[in-house]
């Protein structure tokens, strides 16, 4: 049977490893900030380059502890795409600033496209938060150069182990953040996420604010919430991160082979020039001759067995709980985007002969 995302060949591979970093703290008993949280981090900051990793409780509180530590609140506009998991402009909301969404670009990286972003700049805006979007990195260079006065939040909830011209994503801006969810890439087994900075005061803030807002015990010095990863996740990613170069090794083979057995007969994932990708998902849609095709694509892989996801049917611009947001020009790609993708299987797993029964199935 063809799955959509194998986590559980991946754990019967690394068992024995899961299974000993899990007895290591049920022996030492601290759940909460155990070791394995400050081993974590240490292997990550080292890993993309930066002075500061803190772990999080999610991508999403590593999102809204980055604005937060970037004193951003009401009043304030902070720029974003609309193609996304909404959880990037719910952070944007939950600080009680104001998301602002522009245009993705026209190819199908589905990626911010920064020529908008200087339209959108009001004397509102104090930040911008590219999301490195289905394993590729936001063109962040391009990004501080149209706006080189205004902090960049990567999100790189999906990108977590892709570079852009050698520089690694979470590496690459004033704050980043990325996210475990057990699909990711490198995933746990529950909910976990990361911030990273090259900067002593934010990084700071952010650990205060993660710990409701103290700097050391009984001495609250901001307005802070639980924003701690459990100690259990932190062991399960450690399990995992030997083995992630050549996880992501085999995702870019998968990837590849799709590319071959498609080409032509879907619009493929465009990868930019300078980037690498850890596909966080292989995400296709119909040639605009048959823009209105998706849904026969669904109905064809479902009827032989074959499951798909749809990441996004909707924009975050159209989601009611975001009425509040401002959209700055036409979202034309966007919409696009969200009429015709489809994501098939995909994991570093997924054998040839299985590419082979989807592509043949798309094809007719």
């Amino acid at each position: 049977m063809i799955v959509f995302n194998d986590l559980a060949t991946q754990q019967q591979r690394l068992r024995p490893q899961i299974d000993e970093r899990i007895a290591r703290v049920l022996a030492h008993g601290q759940y909460i900030m155990g070791p394995e949280i400050a081993e974590l981090e240490s292997a990550l900051a080292t890993r993309v380059g930066v002075k500061h990793c803190l772990t999080m409780a999610s991508g999403t509180t590593a999102l809204e502890i980055a604005l937060r530590a970037l004193g951003i609140g009401p009043g304030d506009e902070v720029i974003t795409t609309p193609f996304t998991w909404i959880a990037t402009a719910n952070a944007i909301a939950l600080v009680g600033a104001t998301p602002v969404f522009v245009d993705i670009r026209p190819d199908t990286s589905y990626l911010i496209d920064p020529e908008q972003i200087p339209a959108a700049i009001t004397p509102r805006t104090k930040a911008i938060i590219p999301v490195s979007l289905f394993g590729q990195m936001a063109e962040l260079e391009r990004i501080a150069e149209l706006a080189p006065d205004i902090p960049i939040i990567e999100d790189a909830a999906q990108s977590f182990g892709a570079s852009r011209h050698g520089r690694p994503s979470c590496g690459s801006s004033l704050i980043a953040c990325t996210s475990f969810f057990p699909t990711k890439p490198l995933g746990c087994y529950g909910d976990g996420g990361a911030l990273f900075t090259d900067n002593d005061d934010l990084a700071s803030a952010a650990r205060a604010i993660r710990t409701h807002g103290g700097e050391r015990r009984h001495h609250h010095t901001r307005i802070g919430t639980n924003g701690r990863m459990d100690t259990l996740q932190a062991a399960i990613v450690l399990a995992k991160l030997p083995t992630f170069d050549h996880e992501i090794d085999q995702r870019r083979m998968v990837a590849d082979r799709y590319r071959n057995l498609l080409m032509e007969v879907v619009e493929t994932p465009t990868l930019l020039p300078g980037n690498t990708s850890v596909h966080a998902q292989y995400t296709i849609r119909p040639l605009a001759r048959h823009a209105n095709d998706r849904q026969s694509l669904v109905d064809l892989l479902h009827a032989a067995e074959i499951p798909t996801a749809i990441y996004y049917p909707k924009g975050c611009h159209d989601q009611p709980s975001l009425a509040g947001a401002r959209i700055s020009g036409a979202l034309t790609n966007t919409n696009r985007a969200t009429a015709a993708v489809l994501s098939l299987p995909f994991h570093p797993w997924i054998t040839l002969v299985e590419q082979q029964r989807v592509t043949e199935v798309i094809r007719g």
